[in-house]
């Protein structure tokens, strides 16, 4: 998928990784019972620029797994999926 949004300053484009669709137990949950998926994948990065203009270098990098908080971020749609403009600081670490 080719983005055709750049972030500005800080921000990161992530799109959430599907979550589970059944519970361990074995039960299907309908799409109004799930919670958003906390886990999401770097799609692009910002300008790496402060509120100074000064360069800053991104802790993560396009590609990456990432968990994300939970209402963090503005969606969008891009090419008819949804996706995430976060902040970096709505990362919360990086899944190995």
């Amino acid at each position: 998928m080719a983005t055709k949004i750049t972030p500005l300053g800080r921000r990161v484009l992530v799109k959430r990784v599907a979550g589970e669709e059944k519970t361990a137990g074995g039960i299907f949950l309908p799409d109004n019972a799930k919670e958003k998926p906390q886990e999401a994948e770097v799609l692009a990065l910002g300008t790496g620029k402060d509120e100074e203009g000064k360069d800053v270098s991104f802790t993560v990098a396009v590609g990456n797994k990432v968990l994300i908080s939970k209402y963090g971020g503005t969606e969008v749609k891009l090419d008819g999926d949804d996706v995430l403009i976060i902040n970096e600081s709505d990362i919360l670490g990086i899944l190995a």
